[in-house]
């Protein structure tokens, strides 16, 4: 689904600081080598979190779900002098490629490049986070939540991807429910309506629902 038209999604992008060269190289080895690339978070969104990044001043900042690494290097490129990006990802058949872009960045010293069950290891983590971008298996997105919203400082960000979900979200009366956008509409409402937290539902690309700890 396409919430947006693609001659103003244009203008939007020619209006957005332009993609380097390396980030433009990542979007063209995702779309060659990865299946489904449509995943990667790309322009609009990568300068997003980057200048939430930046704004924030933020020191230490946690990602669920690599992918290919397009996200954390905006994530990190906006960093405060010496801190600290921890990524998790589950796939280590994109390990190689994703460390390869990581050193090419320059960056690779402020990423903590982790594989295995975002599950297992969120709670082995210290924080306290300034920022925490979710993007990984829609299904578990409450669990995620619920594990690092103790780990977020107050007045931090967690920014979770999808949330619009192709647009399937909204369920007409008597619609049957495929368990994943349950999952999703599950989620957004136990955002909402949790007292630990602010938050809006911002309709960039496949939907970003941001969460301001209290």
């Amino acid at each position: 689904m396409e919430f947006i038209d693609p001659a103003l999604l244009a203008y939007c992008e020619a209006h957005t600081s332009p993609e380097d060269a390396l980030l433009k190289k990542i979007t063209r080895e995702t779309q060659a080598k990865v299946l489904m690339p449509r995943m990667i978070s790309g322009h609009l969104q990568g300068k997003m979190l980057e200048l939430f990044t930046k704004m924030m001043n933020a020191e230490s900042i946690l990602e669920i779900g690599t992918y290919t690494g397009y996200s954390g290097i905006c994530l990190a490129r906006g960093l405060k002098h010496g801190g600290k990006l921890t990524t998790l990802d589950i796939n280590d058949e994109l390990e190689a490629m994703v460390r390869g872009f990581f050193e090419e960045s320059g960056l690779a010293n402020q990423i903590d490049y982790r594989l295995g069950n975002a599950r297992d290891i969120i709670p082995t983590l210290d924080g306290p986070f300034d920022l925490v971008f979710i993007d990984a298996d829609k299904f578990y997105y409450g669990d995620y939540f619920e594990l690092v919203i103790d780990k977020v400082r107050p007045g931090g960000i967690i920014l979770a991807d999808n949330v619009l979900w192709s647009g399937k979200i909204l369920v007409e009366e008597g619609q049957k429910i495929d368990k994943d956008t349950r999952k999703i509409l599950d989620f957004n409402k136990l955002v909402h309506q949790d007292p630990r937290v602010e938050n809006i539902l911002l309709p960039i690309r496949d939907g970003v629902l941001m969460a301001r700890k209290l």
